[in-house]
C-alpha cells in the first residue's frame, strides 16, 4: 500500500462538504455556474472591509527589513499585544500577548492546542452537531473524539457531557456560534459548564475548554458570544479572521489562553514549540502586521442576516423545518427522510448542493451554506419546494 492504513482510511470517510464541492464543480462544467445552486462550501463571498485594502496597500509599499523574514514562533510581539487588547474587550479579562500565540487560522490553531495538550488515547468531548474535521484533528494527535449529544434546541446538555467524562477526558471543544447548526451558547450554558469542568479533574488533570470562534462577530438580533476566559481557568480561545474579514486563503489566526491557566508558562512554551515543530513555523508575516491594525472591523453582518431571513422564510414556506441560526451562516435543516444522504442524492436532481447532516454527526439534517449571492437564494427556492414535493 502506498499511504498508511490510518490516511486510507481517513480518506474513505473524508469531509462531506469537500465532496459536495467537487460534485459542484461537474455540475457547473455540465449546466453552467448560473444553473447551479451551491449551498456546499462556507467559503465567504462578501469581499473583505475597505480598510483591509487599504492596509495591504500600505504595507506592500514597506521595505523596512525584516518585515517578510521571521520573527518568534508566537509571532510579532507588537501584533500580539494589539490582538491581546481585542481580546480583553471580547473575553471580559485582562490579557496581554504573553497569552497569545498567532496561527495559521483556526485550522492551524486546533492542531497546535490538540498536539500541546493530548496524550496518546486522551479523549476530547465534541458537541454533536460539530464541525467536521474535528475528528482529524483529534486523531492527529493521537485522541479520541467523544460524540455528545445536546439539546433539541441544539444547547448544551450539561448531564449528557457529565456522563461522558472519564479519567481519560483532556478537552471539551465548543463551537459557537456554531457550524453547522447557527446556534450561540447562552452565557448560562457556558457558566454551568464552567461550573462542571470546574468540579472535575480526572487523573489529576484539569480538563481544557476549548472554544472554536471563527464565527465570533458573525450574530444576529443582539445575540453575543459569551466570554469563556474569564469564566474558567483552563479555557483555550482558537479563532481566526476567514469569516470576520471574509480572508479564508490568508490562513490567519491566534490562539488565546485564559491569563489564570494552570501552568500557564510551560502551556505557552507547548503551544510555541508546536507552531514549529508541526510546520507552521508562524503565522505569515504580512497577515498579522494587517490584521494587527484591524481589530475593529467586520465584514457587514448586516448582509448574512438578510440572506438568512430570505432563505428561512423561503423554505419555510417551502415545507422544510429548522431552527433560526443566532449566528454564522447555516441553516442546518431536517430532511425528509433520516437518510440524508439519499435527498442531498435527491437534490442535485435540481442542481442543488448541500452537505448531509451525518457528516457533522447530525443524520437527518442537512447543512445549507447562505454564503452566496441573495440572486442564488431566490432562484433555488422552487427548486426546493419541487424537490421536497417530488421525493419518495
Amino acid at each position: 500500500m502506498t499511504v498508511s492504513t490510518k490516511i486510507k482510511e481517513s480518506i474513505e470517510r473524508s469531509s462531506w462538504i469537500r465532496k459536495m464541492f467537487e460534485e459542484g464543480a461537474k455540475l457547473k462544467s455540465q449546466f453552467g455556474a448560473e444553473n447551479v445552486f451551491d449551498f456546499s462550501l462556507g467559503n465567504p463571498d462578501l469581499d473583505p472591509p475597505e480598510a483591509f485594502f487599504e492596509v495591504l496597500k500600505k504595507m506592500s509599499l514597506e521595505k523596512k527589513p525584516g518585515v517578510h523574514g521571521y520573527m518568534p514562533n508566537a509571532g510579532f510581539p507588537y501584533v500580539r499585544d494589539a490582538i491581546a487588547k481585542k481580546i480583553s474587550r471580547e473575553q471580559e479579562v485582562t490579557i496581554t500577548g504573553n497569552s497569545i500565540i498567532m496561527t495559521c487560522g483556526a485550522a492551524g490553531g486546533m492542531n497546535v492546542a490538540l498536539k500541546t495538550i493530548l496524550d496518546p488515547g486522551d479523549e476530547v468531548i465534541v458537541l454533536k452537531p460539530f464541525f467536521a474535521e474535528y475528528g482529524f484533528y483529534i486523531s492527529n494527535h493521537n485522541g479520541l473524539m467523544v460524540q455528545v449529544d445536546t439539546a433539541k434546541d441544539f444547547s448544551i446538555d450539561i448531564e449528557a457531557i457529565q456522563r461522558a467524562i472519564t479519567e481519560k477526558t483532556r478537552a471539551i471543544i465548543i463551537n459557537s456560534p456554531n457550524n453547522p447548526t447557527g446556534k450561540i451558547y447562552s452565557e448560562s450554558e457556558i457558566e454551568s459548564l464552567c461550573k462542571l469542568l470546574d468540579s472535575k479533574k480526572p487523573g489529576g488533570r484539569p480538563i481544557f475548554l476549548i472554544a472554536d470562534e471563527p464565527y465570533r462577530e458573525i450574530a444576529y438580533d443582539g445575540k453575543t458570544v459569551s466570554p469563556i476566559l474569564s469564566k474558567y481557568k483552563n479555557a483555550i480561545v482558537i479563532n481566526s479572521y476567514s469569516k470576520s474579514l471574509s480572508l479564508p486563503g490568508e490562513r490567519i489566526g491566534y490562539i488565546a489562553i485564559s491569563p489564570n491557566m494552570e501552568e500557564h508558562d510551560l502551556i505557552m512554551a507547548g503551544l510555541n514549540l508546536c507552531n514549529r515543530i508541526l510546520g507552521f513555523v508562524n503565522a505569515p508575516a504580512m497577515m498579522q502586521r494587517i490584521v494587527a491594525e484591524l481589530t475593529d472591523s467586520s465584514v457587514a453582518v448586516d448582509i448574512y442576516k438578510k440572506r438568512r431571513d430570505i432563505f428561512a422564510k423561503g423554505l419555510r414556506e417551502a415545507g422544510y423545518s429548522f431552527a433560526d441560526p443566532e449566528g454564522a451562516f447555516y441553516l442546518f435543516v431536517k430532511t425528509p427522510t433520516e437518510d440524508d444522504v439519499a435527498f442531498i442524492g435527491h437534490l442535485q436532481k435540481f442542481n442543488i448542493l448541500a452537505v448531509p447532516g451525518v457528516g457533522f454527526g447530525g443524520p437527518g439534517y442537512m447543512r445549507l451554506a447562505y454564503c452566496v449571492h441573495e440572486s442564488v437564494i431566490e432562484k433555488s427556492l422552487p427548486k426546493f419546494k419541487e424537490a421536497l414535493e417530488t421525493f419518495k
